[in-house]
């Protein structure tokens, strides 16, 4: 017993001293994401859900192994992110209970179907809402407490990334579906982004209020634009449904203004970035060649027309030519997109990432 005790000591003291040089060294020690199914990193594997994506295709290029639950053929924007940061591939937050998973990098708490509002994606069965996703995190910091000095983990802490990515859901699997859900004749859209700002704003709170610092907050990419959206028929050729746009741009600009209340507020050594994801993606939609994409309106894999109808079936076959496309399946990008995102989010200029970008944060 006593040799043992010895172990966790040295075990203990090993450990703070590994988040203290990651803390001291300028860079972030860990990365915390939260959101749907576009960061997902195999959450929902366990749950009882129709928004899964742990069978092939998917992850059929992603270098560990094939499908891990991430809704894309490889890697996903903070797997990419977190390469350019020198962190290695987060553990999912429902494999950590076990004590194998090493939990001083990060988490992932992302749940593909998950929404702002707890109700968003209910008709596709469980799944984390962002409230649930700050418990579950709540669940880590209890972890983290047992291994590292209450100084050591406030710095830890403080120096840490926070990416949030969600909001999508909250009108595809919500407003969007009103045969479902009540709240588009509850709101205006207008409101109802209101709405969603408000009940977002609480949960960032809420992580400020644990310790988190600084916050990378995505917007919401143009789902008029995905190949889910185009189906409906709603579009002309080659355009976009530009009423779903309009919506998802005023959620933006509230996001955005959100994030500037935040940076001008009294919120101690706090730093809130937008990642103008609305913004990179329609440059990419209207410029595909510059970025080495030539389809730009279907799935590489799925069902229906532009293959937008669902996503991928279990083994089916995808595009051989992967890379050139935009859009993996009805709703999600490729990991040719998402490799584009993530730089923009580590080094884009101010119109990409605003007040400035992951990599200026990690050096405050």
């Amino acid at each position: 017993m006593e040799r043992m005790s010895w172990a966790l000591v040295w075990l203990s003291l090993a450990f703070n001293l590994v988040v203290a040089i990651s803390v001291c060294d300028g860079q972030f020690p860990a990365m915390f994401v939260m959101g749907d199914s576009l960061v997902d990193n195999g959450n929902n594997n366990g749950l009882s859900s129709l928004a899964k994506s742990n069978y092939p295709p998917y992850g059929i290029d992603f270098h560990q192994g094939g499908p891990t639950g991430r809704f894309t053929n490889g890697k996903t924007i903070i797997d990419l992110l977190g390469d350019l940061l020198g962190l290695p591939l987060l553990p999912a937050f429902t494999v950590t209970f076990t004590g194998q998973q090493g939990i001083w990098v990060g988490v992932n708490y992302a749940s593909a179907a998950a929404g702002i509002l707890d109700e968003s994606g209910l008709n596709l069965g469980d799944r984390f809402s962002l409230r649930q996703q700050v418990e579950n995190f709540k669940s880590t910091l209890n972890q983290l407490r047992n291994q590292m000095e209450q100084d050591t983990l406030n710095q830890y802490l403080a120096k840490s990334l926070v990416v949030i990515n969600i909001g999508s859901n909250d009108y595809i699997n919500n407003y969007l579906m009103p045969s479902i859900y009540s709240s588009s004749s509850t709101y205006t859209p207008e409101a109802f982004a209101e709405h969603l700002i408000n009940d977002y704003d609480a949960q960032i709170m809420a992580l400020y209020n644990l310790g988190l610092r600084k916050f990378l907050l995505a917007a919401i990419g143009p789902l008029g634009c995905i190949p889910n959206q185009l189906a409906k028929g709603f579009a002309p050729p080659g355009k976009c449904v530009s009423a779903v746009n309009d919506m998802v741009e005023i959620f933006n600009r509230r996001l955005k203004n959100l994030v500037d209340q935040l940076n001008h507020g009294n919120y101690t050594e706090a730093i809130f970035v937008y990642g103008n994801t609305y913004g990179a993606f329609n440059d990419i939609l209207g410029n595909p060649a510059t970025y080495g994409f030539k389809v730009v309106d279907k799935g590489c894999c799925g069902v229906g027309r532009n293959k937008g109808q669902i996503t991928c079936l279990p083994f089916s076959i995808p595009c051989t030519n992967r890379d050139e496309y935009v859009f993996w399946d009805a709703y999600h990008p490729t990991q040719a997109f998402n490799k584009i995102i993530a730089q923009k989010a580590y080094s884009g200029p101010q119109s990409a990432c605003y007040p400035i970008n992951v990599k200026q944060m990690a050096q405050l």
